[in-house]
């Protein structure tokens, strides 16, 4: 883990257990996965593992196995060759009786700037399970900028694919 010698790029760290800061692009993608305790545990498992990034083929490593607070994480953006580094820092982690998950925050090379949660809900009135991925973000970079709409796009449909790893009722 670091030592956190790098400062995050951004002064709202760990935003994203509230309302994210004014001045960013937010989104917030909810979505139920299934039932039951068994598979909220499941998914809790998935996400701290890094299942997420490894799952939409973007991780490639990280200072610890599971996420922990100062884990230091590096994802690679794009296609093959053409993909850019972007290091992160897990901000915190979310162990709460019905929420778990962690979030990170974006580290000098990103070419974002902000920070993104990944978590599970469980609501014991229905039993139902649910996967969320919230951030706050504005460009880092050149080319970020440059892409604005097209950015914000990619980081919805980039939420949805993240959604898609986990596990759900029918594994």
């Amino acid at each position: 883990m670091s030592e956190e010698s790098v400062p995050f790029t951004y002064p709202e760290v760990g935003a994203t257990r509230t309302d994210p800061p004014a001045g960013y692009h937010r989104f917030r993608h909810r979505r139920p996965i299934g039932h039951g305790r068994a598979l909220f545990d499941r998914a809790a498992e998935h996400i701290l593992g890094f299942g997420m990034q490894k799952g939409v083929g973007i991780f490639q490593r990280a200072d610890t196995e599971t996420a922990l607070a100062g884990t230091e994480l590096r994802l690679l953006l794009g296609v093959g060759r053409f993909g850019i580094g972007a290091p992160c820092r897990v901000v915190y982690v979310l162990d709460e009786p019905d929420r778990r998950g962690f979030a990170y925050g974006t580290l000098p090379g990103h070419p974002e700037i902000g920070e993104e949660l990944f978590a599970v809900e469980y609501d014991p009135a229905d039993d139902t399970v649910y996967g969320l991925v919230a951030a706050f973000s504005r460009p880092g970079s050149w080319y970020t900028r440059l892409g604005g709409p097209i950015a914000r796009a990619a980081q919805g449909w980039m939420a949805r694919r993240y959604l898609a790893t986990l596990p759900t009722d029918e594994e």
